[in-house]
């Protein structure tokens, strides 16, 4: 929740110049609509970690219905992170654009895995897909963040160009442009290959540590498993008190 906040406030009110992101009128800015499009991504986010924090305390709700509302909920932010980036106001042909496509697989991983995980709670293999996409997702970010505005690191025949408020890259040639798009796929492929690795040895090292007994459940709170354990408790104890019932059955 902080982290999403936090996100907001630099999108809104911290990193536009008048520490505001409306135009003098009262209207929008075309430079600031990507500002706009990340903060709603952000509030998403937001959204979900509040209600999975309002869900994992109602005791009125079963542990299976507010885990399923929980991923529910997480899915719908998937899906607007998707949704924006697909139709996002920044250069789609450019190199940011090849970014931005190659990260909308990740989140269709992220989204589709979550809604799976609705019908599927106990599934650990969907857990840790679902895990592993979301790993991969700030992986991504970072690379992002770093290749698209380090001098340095832009590919040969590119440069940094300021373009309504923000800066972006542009190639000098066509040439150019396809060879940076190239090196983005191929840093993508290196990537995917080291986050798998990276996934797989962590789960191998953690199966030795706690060895193959070890099974997958849904995390509960203390009043959610005392009641269940309440639950399960009277259950018996009305078997008990009516025998007959049983032998009839």
């Amino acid at each position: 929740m902080l982290s999403s906040s936090a996100s907001i406030a630099m999108e809104l009110f911290i990193g536009p110049k008048r520490h505001q992101p409306f135009d003098s009128d009262g209207t929008i800015p075309s430079n600031h609509l990507h500002n706009f499009e990340h903060s709603s991504i952000s509030m998403s986010f937001l959204v979900y970690a509040v209600f999975a924090v309002v869900l994992d305390q109602a005791r009125s709700i079963s542990t299976h219905v507010s885990h399923g509302l929980t991923i529910l909920v997480a899915s719908s932010a998937f899906a607007q992170q998707l949704f924006l980036f697909n139709l996002h106001s920044a250069d789609h042909m450019g190199i940011e654009g090849q970014y931005h496509k190659l990260l909308q697989l990740i989140i269709f991983v992220s989204l589709l895995t979550s809604l799976i995980g609705i019908a599927l709670p106990k599934s650990f293999l969907v857990s840790f897909v679902r895990s592993s996409s979301i790993t991969f997702q700030g992986v991504w970010f970072v690379v992002m963040g770093y290749m698209l505005w380090t001098p340095r690191l832009i590919p040969k025949g590119c440069f940094l160009h300021e373009e309504e408020g923000h800066q972006v890259i542009k190639c000098s040639s066509d040439k150019a442009l396809h060879r940076a798009k190239s090196l983005v796929n191929i840093e993508f492929s290196w990537f995917f290959v080291g986050i798998t690795i990276f996934v797989m040895s962590l789960y191998l090292i953690l199966s030795g540590l706690y060895g193959e007994n070890a099974e997958y459940s849904i995390l509960i709170t203390k009043d959610k498993g005392e009641e269940s354990g309440e639950e399960q408790q009277d259950i018996e104890s009305l078997k008990k008190s009516n025998p007959s019932e049983d032998v009839e059955r």
